[in-house]
């Protein structure tokens, strides 16, 4: 059990702290999305106007031969409509006043929904669903760690309350490891178990072929009782928006958001399905009714949910935690912390106990691991930083070498990635120092950066109840700053002391 812990932590540690730390992050995407689109930050007035004003972007859908049109209405955490297609040219994402239906400034950045969210479940590798497999493997590895981990430290309960923080570095470190793994082991290993069963149709998909003959949309109809009908190719029009809302929310035992998903756009057998997430439920799978869109007659309501699917569903809501619930949130968020510094504990303990030793032996491999180690820890979060600064730092409508303004920050984030590997290989005993301090850096200067570019400084931010989420990421900026520099320090005395 030991060997097999040790090794599945190393083969995938750096690839897990990637997941972990992305996932940490997501539990906050709305609110990253807020700093990173500061025209979005709107003052929350209510549900919204109408459905209606999505009409010319379901124009514009339908002229582009979109297959669906998304709209999800203002929220607590997204005051903004957020409306979607995919058209020939590629993905359309835009924002709209809910007041008045005015499109917004294109915010010309994926942000946290947009891509931190991604990368977390499959890394932006989409080939073959390359991306998933890879995070499902590292998934799986995390639950032999968790196994293992518990097996190996028979003395749980000791250990859970052992930590001298005075004693030499690997002491210390071994200590930290052990603790952050007593306290998350069971968000841990349940968050690792449900991101897994979340893609049981990826990794599992002999039901959806042998019964279905590889229709997912038949899969998906029957399973979450939905509807679905084909494209006739014929010109339609949309009905009125507004009375479908009205038509389903009189069956729904409570108010809330909506979202309205526009099925073939602009064509004679358009349907439009309207929803509203759950907020105080576990379940993401909310109501849903199915209308006619050139008549606005109901076609389908959603009642029967077989019990499988019903049971995934909660699984998914409790790993994505959509429901309204801040400590909760604030819990997963912290959670999420600790098994990062598990992780990175994990592959520092390894280091340190194995470093005389093949330094002795002349061994290659402890620089090259331990470069490999310093830039999946510090490393992804300079370049998580480094993706924040280059949005403050870059105007609207910037264009570089054919890229746009998003694609840029994404650049900017794998190439500042790339950077501190080579940094770690470059510098291997002043790396770990040397990079706190860049954390340090870019933390402030972030926070600065967004004070500057759009006048919402922490003051100001903690003083209007719709830029509290604002408030929320500057401190938690400043907050990593502070942490980076204490590191940096602590690491500076350890190697100054005999």
């Amino acid at each position: 059990m030991n060997w097999l812990h040790t090794w599945a932590g190393i083969v995938t540690g750096g690839l897990l702290f990637a997941i972990f730390w992305m996932g940490t992050l997501s539990v906050f995407d709305r609110e990253i999305d807020l700093w990173m689109m500061p025209m979005t930050r709107l003052q929350a007035g209510g549900p919204f106007t109408s459905a209606d004003v999505i009409r010319p972007a379901i124009a514009e859908a339908a002229a582009a031969r979109s297959a669906f049109l998304s709209a999800i209405f203002p929220t607590e955490r997204q005051p903004a409509i957020r409306v979607h297609w995919s058209g020939e040219a590629g993905p359309v994402l835009r924002y709209l006043d809910p007041a008045t239906g005015a499109a917004l400034p294109d915010p010309g950045t994926l942000a946290g929904t947009g891509f931190l969210y991604p990368f977390h479940y499959m890394l932006h590798i989409r080939a073959g669903r390359l991306g998933a497999w890879i995070v499902g493997f590292a998934g799986m590895a995390m639950l032999v760690l968790c196994v293992s981990g518990g097996v190996i430290h028979r003395k749980i309960f000791a250990d859970f309350f052992t930590f001298r923080a005075a004693r030499m570095p690997r002491r210390l470190i071994l200590d930290l490891h052990n603790v952050t793994g007593v306290v998350g082991l069971p968000f841990h290993f349940i968050i690792t178990l449900s991101g897994l069963v979340i893609f049981f149709a990826t990794y599992f998909p002999g039901t959806v072929q042998l019964t279905y003959g590889g229709d997912r949309r038949a899969f998906v109809r029957d399973s979450l009782d939905s509807f679905s009908r084909p494209r006739l190719d014929r010109p339609g029009d949309v009905a009125s928006l507004d009375a479908m809302v009205a038509d389903a929310r009189r069956a729904w035992t409570a108010a809330g958001a909506v979202i309205v998903f526009v099925n073939h756009p602009g064509d004679a057998a358009s349907y439009v399905e309207v929803s509203r997430p759950r907020e105080d439920h576990v379940n993401v799978l909310g109501d849903a009714a199915y209308f006619d869109a050139a008549t606005g007659r109901l076609l389908h309501r959603r009642s029967d949910i077989k019990p499988v699917l019903a049971a995934e569903r909660f699984i998914l809501g409790l790993h994505v935690i959509q429901f309204r619930h801040w400590t909760l949130r604030w819990a997963y968020f912290g959670l999420g912390l600790v098994g990062c510094v598990l992780i990175a504990t994990g592959f520092l303990f390894w280091l340190e106990s194995r470093r005389r030793k093949h330094e002795r032996q002349a061994s290659r491999g402890v620089p090259l691991v331990e470069g490999l180690t310093v830039g999946s820890v510090t490393g992804i979060v300079i370049a998580t930083l480094a993706f924040f600064v280059a949005n403050r730092l870059m105007p609207l409508g910037v264009a570089f070498a054919g890229y746009d303004r998003a694609a840029l920050e994404i650049w900017t984030f794998y190439l500042s990635w790339l950077a501190t590997f080579a940094h770690a290989w470059l510098r291997p005993r002043a790396a770990w120092r040397e990079q706190c301090v860049i954390i340090s850096a870019l933390g402030l200067l972030a926070v600065m950066l967004n004070w500057i570019t759009t006048g919402d400084h922490l003051a100001r931010s903690l003083g209007n109840s719709h830029l509290w989420p604002i408030a929320g990421m500057d401190i938690l900026l400043l907050a990593c700053a502070a942490l980076a520099i204490l590191a940096s320090i602590r690491l500076r005395r350890a190697v100054s002391t005999p």
